[in-house]
């Protein structure tokens, strides 16, 4: 009956059981924790073409360009459950086609040790700002926003939108595709 696997069984178990404590004790300490920071973000050259897209046909699509300044300091939001972040900068916007239209341009890895100051000038996105349509020609309502998920050791996996938003104009008229 008092075999030794069932000795170890019991004291595997009984490990397991504490750890998973400690672990949810650990992940307590920092859950109340504000993981926002301010950021500030800009835009100095916009311009909007019309191009095809082959990827998904043969009509012809807005692609917008966007060179954006992007400063932030989210050394705050690391503590020693915080491995790393994932920062994203969207643009949403409305279009006729659409209520919500929401596009990732740019994104980055921040992990724990490295530099969590962003200080970007005159940056391009990193990714094509595509509309499946024509909804960015004249458009005066796209707003860049950054966000970030937090990714701990322990716990939850929280979704953070950076406080302060950017307002971007699209212009009126297509530039030429001819560089």
């Amino acid at each position: 009956m008092n075999t030794v696997l069932s000795r170890l069984n019991t004291i595997f178990a009984f490990t397991l059981s504490v750890m998973a404590g400690l672990t949810f004790c650990c992940f307590l300490t920092t859950f109340f924790n504000d993981h926002k920071a301010p950021v500030y973000l800009g835009t100095g050259r916009v311009i909007v073409k019309n191009v095809p897209d082959y990827s998904a046909g043969r009509e012809k699509n807005d692609l917008g360009f966007v060179v954006f300044d992007m400063q932030a300091d989210l050394s705050k939001i690391f503590n020693w459950n915080v491995k790393q972040l994932f920062l994203y900068l969207t643009a949403e916007y409305e279009s006729k086609a659409h209520v919500l239209n929401q596009v990732v341009i740019w994104d980055k890895i921040i992990k724990r040790g490295e530099n969590s100051l962003l200080d970007y000038r005159s940056s391009n996105t990193k990714y094509y700002f595509w509309d499946y349509g024509n909804g960015l020609k004249g458009n005066k309502n796209v707003t860049l926003t950054l966000s970030w998920n937090v990714i701990p050791n322990a716990g939850t996996l929280p979704k953070v939108m950076g406080e302060g938003q950017h307002r971007v104009k699209f212009p009126d008229a297509y530039q030429s595709s001819k560089y």
